[in-house]
């Protein structure tokens, strides 16, 4: 069984963050995994160990200048890494990065696609449905189990009443939810090994794009911090505590009480 991941460079959220002069995040320090892409990499890795053969690879889209935190998913057992690094993909929609990842992927058929649910430096949730589409391939979202049986997968879907367990015909794409596995820890053997474990940089032009295509740009207007939100006062009631509550209904214009 072949699982391909979706993973995601970003910078270190354990690091004071800023902008570049183009309203983005400056993402020219440390970039780690995507926390919420390990969920991912272990589900995919289990489900090859279950079927007993197969291999796990990785596929992302970014800067390639630094690839390390491709490697520490690549220490944890997956087996070969391919990047999109093009200077014309800088500031792509998600749209722009779900045919770049799916021009990746189609050259692998794999038997399974998994993402995250969203990225933790983007937030749109978008890409994962956009990247089945573009496949051709059923989506299956939000997923906190995956189980392959045969030739279909098994995915039980949280809700506020219990589960739904979806089921699709191989392959397909579907996207976990932090914390539905523990992510296991690259072992000494794991980290040495991911050393010389193929990491390929593809360009627009390797993987026969047309640019123009990939043209969508997102442009941030502006970013402004969020107002800082202050502490609520607090009354002892000595017996008018129902004229303070009125009172301040009042002030913030939730209650308007005519004179009598």
């Amino acid at each position: 069984m072949n699982v391909v991941v979706c993973v995601k460079q970003i910078p270190d959220p354990a690091s004071p963050q800023s902008f570049d002069d183009t309203n983005r995040l400056n993402r020219t320090g440390k970039l780690v995994l995507d926390e919420a892409d390990t969920y991912g990499v272990e589900v995919a890795l289990r489900l090859v160990e279950a079927a007993g053969e197969g291999e796990v690879s990785l596929v992302s889209m970014g800067d390639a200048t630094d690839v390390s935190a491709l490697r520490s998913a690549l220490a944890m057992g997956a087996m070969r890494a391919a990047i999109v690094s093009d200077p014309v993909l800088r500031g792509a929609d998600a749209l722009t990065t779900a045919k770049a990842l799916a021009a990746v992927i189609s050259r692998e058929t794999p038997d399974l696609v998994l993402c995250a649910t969203e990225s933790s430096d983007g937030y749109t949730g978008t890409l994962p449905v956009q990247l089945a589409q573009l496949l051709d391939l059923p989506a299956l979202t939000f997923a906190t189990s995956v189980v392959v049986e045969g030739d279909t997968v098994v995915v039980h879907r949280q809700t506020e009443a219990g589960y739904d367990e979806v089921v699709a015909q191989l392959p397909a794409v579907v996207t976990v939810t932090a914390g539905v596995v523990a992510p296991r820890y690259a072992t000494f053997k794991g980290i040495m090994a991911a050393k010389s474990r193929p990491v390929t940089v593809l360009s627009v032009a390797d993987l026969g794009l047309d640019a123009a295509s990939l043209d969508a740009r997102q442009d941030v207007v502006a970013v402004e911090t969020v107002v800082t939100k202050t502490a609520g006062e607090k009354y002892v009631d000595d017996g008018d505590g129902a004229a303070r509550i009125v009172a301040f209904l009042e002030r913030i214009k939730v209650l308007s009480v005519s004179p009598s």
